[in-house]
């Protein structure tokens, strides 16, 4: 049993991921997410059933569209990849549960907000409004930390990130990451927000130091910073009391 609903809930998460595949290309073109049907890109035909089975699909075509040979971005397959194992790991920890399906609900969230980041440098309003309002209402009635720990840690998050930003006239992080800040507080609440913006912080930096040691980003280059908060929010669903409760014992 135990197996046959990690394989279900594999395949689940796999179509969803192909949902989030839709958004990340819709929502920053401002298309609809139900019409038209999925088409390529390059040559405009429309893709059938067979070709939209999650990851199998990616595979059996080998990255190519079946009509006209255009590349299917490999990100399509790594979105269905990361929202299949997102589901069978959240399902192994938290069984079925209330708690499973928030947590599945945040990280699809912020697969969605981390992807569009990188690839178009754009926090969407059109996202993170809508979403702000169903967080406060889980925050409400399922969270285990409840609304008042979620206003303070998106009022936090928000002030810290609008100093840096005011600072240097944003030049380094734009408007769009002090939302997305104020969201991840209203997500993981106060202190747990800390932890998260932590090893955003930790990630971007890392990251950018090893860009630029290769000479693969210029100094004055910016690197979108929302797909480490992205990280950084997802870890800290998950691990974050074990890492606040392991950094307060070292005190």
């Amino acid at each position: 049993m135990g197996l046959l609903l990690t394989i279900i809930f594999g395949l689940l998460g796999a179509a969803v991921g192909s949902f989030l595949n839709v958004c990340i290309d819709r929502l920053p073109a401002g298309k609809s997410l139900v019409y038209p049907p999925s088409f390529c890109e390059s040559c405009q035909r429309r893709i059938s059933p067979t070709e939209l089975i999650p990851v199998f699909s990616y595979l059996w075509l080998r990255g190519r569209c079946r009509h006209c040979g255009a590349r299917i971005p490999l990100r399509v397959f790594l979105v269905e990849l990361a929202a299949a194992l997102v589901f069978i790991l959240l399902f192994w920890y938290y069984g079925l549960s209330a708690h499973f399906g928030v947590t599945v609900f945040y990280f699809c969230l912020f697969i969605v907000l981390g992807v569009i980041d990188l690839e178009h440098r754009l926090i969407l309003n059109k996202i993170v409004y809508p979403t702000t309002i169903v967080v406060l209402l889980i925050d409400a009635f399922l969270s285990s930390f409840g609304i008042i720990s979620g206003l303070i840690g998106m009022a936090i998050g928000f002030i810290f990130l609008l100093i840096p930003v005011i600072a240097t006239r944003g030049r380094g992080m734009g408007f769009g990451d002090v939302k997305l800040a104020g969201l991840i507080g209203l997500v993981t609440g106060f202190p747990l927000l800390i932890v998260a913006l932590f090893i955003g912080v930790i990630l971007g930096g890392l990251v950018a130091i090893f860009l630029l040691v290769l000479r693969i980003k210029k100094r004055k280059e910016a690197i979108p910073f929302g797909p480490f908060l992205a990280l950084g929010t997802m870890a800290t669903l998950v691990w974050g009391n074990a890492l606040l409760d392991w950094y307060l014992g070292l005190l």
